[in-house]
């Protein structure tokens, strides 16, 4: 029988640490800095908006992040069992069906902090949260493919909370500008997302996943990853300078040049250098986020 079919009254109740391991707060950065991103673009300033604010980066990083990462080790405990065999689920240390209550109640406390915030606000958070579930669960299953699995994952991390950082600020849709500014944005964090997968090529394999780094090969996806973060960027460049944010236009060319320099070493490795420009050129990529949303929100 599969330890993961146990009731949770034979399972004994995970341990805080245990949990706090599978809601994986290191990846609740990204969100809660496109949140950043989102409130600084508004141009709004924080009079009144505090708690909003709060709230908002509450929503953007422990819940609806950390909700996603509680559905996808419970829907990934066989694959996680191949790859990473001492994350909590697969290791017995959330044992039963807690992984899945564990992920149904984040949904719900999810749901209701955005509820408060306001009704754009709601309407973001269930889009996060229902993408959430469609990348790791049947029947959508999103991650299974290299190409929908990454867009998604970009989406809701860079684009959805960038749109909840400006809404909660404005209480109201952003401007054309900004909006246009997060889809590039998603766009390019779709070759984020894919050199996250180099990790895991063994383990995808085995399953059927059908990463990039699996279907291209790890030199192709990496080419790829690089093509699409750099070519985003390049039109957020164009587009600011069109709209008269120099400053901010030559902020973002600055970041894009270390990151190009940034991209031979991974490419002539990608399996091995993958882990370093995570820390490096995407870093450098998300410091562009901020240089544009300053930009729009008139700060330089």
């Amino acid at each position: 029988m599969d330890r993961q079919a146990v009731s949770t009254r034979a399972a004994p109740l995970p341990a805080l640490r245990d949990v706090v391991q599978l809601l994986r707060p290191i990846t609740w950065f990204p969100p809660m800095w496109a949140f950043m991103c989102g409130a600084v673009s508004s141009g709004a300033g924080l009079d009144g908006r505090m708690w909003f604010v709060a709230g908002g980066i509450l929503l953007a990083g422990p819940l609806v992040c950390g909700t996603s990462q509680a559905v996808n080790d419970w829907f990934d405990r066989h694959v996680d069992a191949i790859n990473e065999p001492d994350r909590p689920i697969p290791s017995g240390r959330v044992a039963g069906r807690w992984g899945l209550y564990i992920a149904l109640i984040g949904t719900a406390v999810s749901a209701a902090v955005a509820w408060a915030l306001g009704p754009l606000v709601f309407i973001a958070g269930l889009v996060g949260l229902a993408l959430a579930w469609a990348y790791s669960a049947p029947p959508f299953r999103f991650k299974t493919s290299g190409w929908t699995g990454p867009a998604v994952v970009g989406f809701t991390y860079e684009g959805l909370s960038w749109f909840t950082g400006a809404t909660v600020m404005l209480g109201a849709l952003p401007s054309a500008q900004v909006l246009t500014v997060i889809a590039l944005y998603s766009i390019g964090a779709h070759g984020i997302m894919t050199l996250n997968d180099f990790k895991a090529v063994e383990g995808d394999r085995a399953t059927g996943l059908k990463s990039l780094p699996v279907t291209l090969g790890v030199s192709g996806a990496a080419r790829l990853a690089c093509l699409t973060m750099a070519a985003s960027q390049v039109i957020v460049i164009a587009l600011l300078a069109a709209w008269g944010y120099t400053i901010s236009a030559l902020a973002v060319a600055g970041v894009l040049i270390a990151q190009i320099a940034a991209m031979p070493r991974l490419l002539s490795n990608p399996a091995k250098y993958a882990p370093w420009y995570n820390g490096v050129g995407v870093t450098l990529y998300v410091l562009g986020m901020l240089a544009a949303a300053l930009g729009l929100g008139g700060y330089i």
